[in-house]
């Protein structure tokens, strides 16, 4: 089997992200291309607080502050893919969207020609932080396309 050229990671930066920022890397041909597809859940749209922001200028603010919290995420973890696959002759590209992630990642395959999809896997049960919502099914129905699912660090 031939090394993929196109690959689509799908990696919003966690410890099982990052495994597969690794593992897609390492996988790709020699001159090929890394797809970043970066979801921002959509749960990040009800995070306004409408109970304790009362006024019109605390919500703009919070809005504004979340807005630049997630920006600045999503630099800090683009920047790093777009390193490590200039560091190993890739090209790179980034497609940031917002929505449910198993969705985005379907609909992303079907919009492009891509030879492999690398994710990572579900966070193991105690370690902490937000457990994401990927649901597997609708992958393993929708994608035409093989999906590799990295091994988390501490699994």
């Amino acid at each position: 089997m031939n090394p993929p050229k196109k690959v689509l990671l799908a990696s919003h930066g966690t410890d099982g992200a990052q495994a597969a920022e690794r593992l897609a890397i390492s996988l790709c041909a020699t001159d090929g291309k890394i797809n970043h597809l970066l979801v921002v859940p959509d749960l990040w749209k009800g995070m306004m607080g409408d109970d304790w922001l009362n006024n019109g200028i605390t919500r703009d603010r919070y809005a504004r502050y979340l807005e630049s919290e997630l920006g600045r995420e999503v630099d800090e973890h683009s920047r790093r893919v777009q390193d490590m696959a200039a560091s190993n002759n890739l090209g790179y590209s980034l497609q940031l969207v917002l929505g449910k992630p198993d969705k985005c990642l379907v609909d992303a395959c079907c919009n492009a020609n891509y030879d492999l999809v690398v994710m990572g896997s579900p966070r193991p049960k105690g370690v902490s932080g937000l457990r994401s919502r990927m649901t597997l099914e609708p992958l393993v129905r929708g994608l035409a396309i093989p999906l590799l699912i990295a091994p988390h660090p501490n699994g």
